[in-house]
């Protein structure tokens, strides 16, 4: 009897036991829970489709505000211009005019376009030069520049126009057709994808303390690369083997040193007249203080000099004013902006210092004409609003305009020989 309780006292634990232990189950659902969700997501709905509306309405709105917008211009009725191009009585010898699309390189174009002319007026022979070499090798030199200063040096895609100088001197110089730099088949330039890959590059050196300049130039070079293509070291032009220092200076001839790039600014400390300066701006990211620094009446005449000896000049200046204006191919500084004869030292710097004038645009002058008193400057121009007109890819700037927003000038070394107080 013992042993039977025993047994049957055993058996229920067992069978308790085997109660308690794990299993799996399907997951508890709360209804309410869920109609709680299902009613806040209908919420959401309507406010999303609400805010859809609006944000369509204003989208709209402005899309009609925009297609309605004006440009302040001239009036240009009156103004005495000359016919076009072919109307200048100086023209020097240049390359058609060449596009920059989407790009930010216009101090390549007309760097790059400024020294086919010296080639012309060199050895007499039409070179097509490579411009997106010099853009590989300035946004090389932008990077090291940016490792050694900690990040604190600009990397975007504006320069100056003699970065052109430093470029030559270290790198050489190839042909366009050696080294086009575009990889897509309508030869259209487009650097959106390569700056956002470069600066993304960057980002992360810097975010991660990568401060080794050969393994961040190489990373940066690989970007470069892949959208500009790798630049030869060698290459056969005309039956010889050149690279790209032996082509500059015996193909072509040119001395990077002969050019000097000259500014007006007024006389303060440390900043006289016929010395050099610094350059303030963004784009002089390598901080040049070799900037001649000229009078203003000294500033306007050299490179009319220059055009009337046969030496084209590359420009550095404001395009962004009201009388810059590409369907007419031509650019005046208006009246109701200030009168000719009120253009001075002290206008020009006032316009510098408030931000009126900016470095915007690099352009290459290789005309001259008189018309009406007043001299023209015949400006090719890689810019798309220099294809607006009935000349495509050239402007006319009058003489008050380059006095006036022009912030440099580069000119070969033989225009600044009587420069200087003693000639002055």
């Amino acid at each position: 009897m013992k042993r039977l309780l025993l047994t049957c006292l055993l058996a229920a634990c067992a069978t308790s036991a085997a109660a308690q232990g794990p299993v799996y189950k399907a997951k508890y659902k709360f209804p309410v829970l869920d109609q709680i969700e299902a009613r806040r997501d209908s919420l959401k709905a309507l406010v999303a489709e609400a805010k859809a509306a609006v944000d369509a309405k204003y989208a709209e709105q402005e899309e009609a505000k925009q297609d309605a917008s004006m440009s302040l211009r001239p009036d240009w009725t009156g103004v005495e211009r000359p016919a076009g191009p072919d109307a200048f009585k100086i023209r020097l010898a240049h390359l058609p005019p060449v596009a920059q699309y989407n790009t930010g390189s216009c101090w390549a174009f007309s760097a790059t376009s400024f020294m086919e002319s010296e080639v012309i007026r060199l050895t007499k022979r039409n070179v097509k030069l490579s411009e997106m070499w010099l853009v590989y090798w300035e946004y090389v030199e932008k990077v090291r520049r940016w490792v050694r200063e900690y990040g604190h040096s600009e990397v975007e895609e504006g320069s100056q126009g003699d970065a052109i100088l430093d470029i030559y001197a270290k790198y050489g110089v190839v042909p366009g057709e050696i080294y086009t730099g575009v990889p897509f088949a309508d030869g259209r330039h487009d650097h959106t994808v390569l700056m956002d890959e470069l600066k993304s590059w960057l980002k992360w050196a810097e975010d991660n303390g990568v401060w080794d300049e050969p393994r961040v130039v190489d990373g940066a070079r690989a970007i470069l690369d892949e959208h500009l293509g790798r630049p030869p070291e060698t290459f056969s032009w005309q039956g010889r083997t050149f690279s790209p220092r032996s082509f500059l200076l015996e193909a072509l001839r040119l001395d990077p040193g002969a050019y000097v790039s000259c500014v007006s600014r007024m006389e303060q400390p440390g900043v006289a007249f016929y010395q050099p300066c610094l350059l303030d701006v963004r784009d002089n990211w390598r901080r040049k203080a070799d900037y001649l620094n000229l009078p203003l009446d000294v500033f306007r005449a050299t490179p009319e000099k220059a055009l009337r000896a046969g030496y084209t000049v590359a420009f550095g200046g404001d395009n962004s004013e009201p009388g810059v204006d590409g369907m007419m191919d031509a650019a005046i500084v208006p009246r109701w902006d200030i009168p000719g004869e009120l253009i001075d030292q002290g206008s020009r710097e006032f316009r510098i210092v408030s931000g009126q004038t900016g470095d915007d645009h690099g352009i290459h002058a290789v005309g001259l004409t008189t018309l009406g008193g007043r001299d023209w400057f015949l400006i090719k121009d890689s810019n798309r609003s220099s294809r607006l007109g009935a000349y495509e890819g050239y402007y006319m700037f009058d003489t008050d305009y380059v006095a006036l927003k022009m912030l440099t000038v580069m000119v070969h070394r033989d225009m600044l020989q009587s420069v200087g107080p003693a000639a002055h």
